[in-house]
């Protein structure tokens, strides 16, 4: 985990509330106006953002939803499993790492409304990757799913919904 506590202080990285490291790295100075957005959008939202993550196997990103699409980035470490539920209820997986050969994804993007959470595929790995949003991201858009809630609403899915909540 020392090469994890490296980037974590080099990057100069943030606990994110979701689970895992952070920094903004990117937000563009151009705004969408409000009459540009969908009703989803409270003001405007800068055309794009992005931000380094990093998740250590230790812990797990929460589920949760924002009203953007977001692209995730793989750098380097451990493939991560991102799993998605619709706004229907379908539920999915992709690994994001860097063996094409077995499947894994470069990049991936989770699309607007859709809940989601991530966690390390290795035992004592850590993983870097990069998060693209647009618009932009901002934290009025951000939903940390509660438990019960994500549950009642999926039934079907309780066993991966408790697994990856808090």
């Amino acid at each position: 985990m020392k090469k994890a506590e490296d980037l974590i202080n080099y990057l100069n990285l943030q606990a994110h509330p979701e689970g895992g490291y952070f920094k903004e790295t990117y937000r563009s100075k151009g705004l969408i106006e409000p009459s540009n957005l969908s009703g989803n959008y409270d003001g405007s939202r800068n055309y794009s953002t992005a931000i380094y993550f990093l998740l250590t196997s230790e812990s797990f990103s929460a589920f949760h939803k924002i009203n953007q699409d977001e692209f995730w980035h793989f750098y380097t470490g451990s493939p991560i499993r991102l799993h998605m539920i619709s706004p229907k209820g379908e539920y999915t997986f992709v690994i994001i790492g860097n063996d094409l050969e077995a499947g894994q994804h470069f990049q991936y993007y989770v699309p607007g409304g859709y809940w989601f959470a991530s966690e390390v595929v290795n035992e004592d790995g850590f993983s870097l990757l990069g998060c693209t949003v647009a618009p932009g991201f901002d934290f009025k858009d951000f939903v940390l799913a509660d438990r019960g809630k994500l549950i009642e609403a999926f039934p079907e899915h309780e066993v991966v919904i408790k697994k990856l909540t808090r």
